[in-house]
């Protein structure tokens, strides 16, 4: 019996819950780690010498590590048991982790990241497909749900995590605390992450027939481009302002920089609720619920862009919060809707390498425009990436409906 049987054979009779909370867990670690830099901002630019924007450009640098190495290593790493993939992936990232609390420099840090963003892409994409090894087809959609929980709580409670731990404990041992934590994870994943048969299935191709197309109402390759263009231009925005939201805070609002854990906190918590919203309601409707968080995001943004007032500048980072809590969940349902069966593979590489794409764009241009405009001009880059994105889903949904009209 190949592994992959006996990975699903045991979901016949009990889901397979510990194992896709692992699974969140892991995902929680990864992109908390990711985003340590954004929350450890002050005090690392303070200890190594370096401008704020230097230090935003480790997520830059992170995240285009991840687009340029990730498609030749998961070549390389095809035939690699995923069981084991995913435990060495979390062993290097602890490596990382711990060089980057030693790093005596600027240039080391730098050089520690792009070993953290190397894994980080084959990560991506074993997590991404694991789920569905272990469970039946019927149960795929409550095990995805699962697993995502721990991207959606990361990206709401990484970065004020990250910045309590920063005035807590300080930036190098926040660093190696999450070292711990990746081993601790790697070790989960040994114990309680079942092995699976990844190289089961064998394309069409290889067998010398040929895949036929077969139209299916909805969806199309135009919808998918639209949805993931739509997503890089939000990110872009997003970690252009989020990624120096600590320096906008103190500088700009006069926020004190004790609060800021408890802001971010609460950005984060406002973020959960925005995810939970989204499985009771939001989820129900995509497209109008994109809109309308688009929306409420540029209104958040002409806030914080004209206003220096605590009291408001604090209530629209809260609705921003919530926000951009919900659209990355709606703009990867709206890939997922575009996409037919035959590139549903493909369109969520494309996905995931637009969102990185919009992540390290983002925080290379926040780093470049806090440096030439000053820190009050970042709210304006985030409400362009909104607008624009607001004018590319409508279009796709009005053409959408159009296709539909024509059947």
């Amino acid at each position: 019996m190949s592994e992959r049987a006996t990975a699903q054979g045991s979901t016949q009779d009990a889901f397979p819950t510990a194992a896709l909370l692992v699974l969140a867990l892991a995902v929680f670690t990864n992109i908390t780690v990711e985003m340590l830099p954004m929350g450890l901002l002050l005090p690392m630019s303070r200890e190594l010498g370096v401008g704020e924007g230097a230090i935003g450009l480790l997520v830059t640098i992170f995240a285009f590590t991840v687009v340029a190495s990730s498609t030749t290593l998961i070549r390389l790493t095809r035939r690699v048991p995923r069981h084991l993939l995913v435990i060495t992936v979390l062993v290097v990232f602890a490596a990382s982790c711990f060089g980057s609390a030693l790093a005596p420099d600027y240039a080391w840090s730098v050089a520690f990241r792009v070993i953290g963003g190397i894994v980080h892409g084959i990560f991506w994409t074993v997590v991404g497909a694991y789920a569905a090894y272990l469970v039946q087809p019927q149960q795929l959609a409550r095990a995805v749900a699962i697993t995502s929980t721990g991207g959606s709580f990361a990206y709401v409670l990484g970065l004020p995590l990250a910045t309590l731990l920063g005035q807590l404990i300080g930036w190098r041992w926040s660093f190696a605390l999450f070292g711990v934590v990746c081993l601790v994870v790697a070790v989960a994943v040994w114990r309680l992450l079942p092995a699976v048969d990844h190289l089961r299935d064998t394309a069409t191709t290889s067998t010398g027939s040929v895949a036929v197309p077969i139209p299916e109402p909805g969806k199309s390759v135009r919808g998918v481009a639209l949805s993931i263009l739509s997503t890089m231009v939000v990110m872009l925005g997003h970690y252009a302002l989020y990624t120096y939201v600590s320096p906008f805070l103190v500088d700009h609002a006069g926020i004190p920089e004790s609060w800021l854990s408890g802001a971010l906190l609460a950005y984060g918590i406002v973020g959960i609720v925005a995810v939970v919203a989204i499985a009771l309601w939001l989820g129900r409707r995509p497209t109008a619920s994109t809109l309308a968080m688009m929306a409420t995001g540029l209104l958040a943004m002409l806030v914080l862009g004209l206003s220096q007032q605590v009291v408001l500048t604090v209530a629209a980072v809260m609705v921003w919060a919530f926000a951009l809590g919900a659209l990355p969940a709606l703009l990867q349902t709206r890939q997922l809707q575009a996409a037919s069966e035959r590139i549903l593979q493909q369109a969520s590489a494309w996905y995931t390498t637009g969102f990185n794409v919009g992540i390290g764009a983002g925080a290379l241009l926040g780093g470049l425009v806090l440096e030439s405009l000053g820190v009050a001009a970042l709210p304006w880059l985030l409400f362009a990436g909104l607008a624009i994105a607001l004018v590319l889903v409508g279009a796709d949904a009005l053409l959408h409906r159009r296709d539909l009209a024509r059947r």
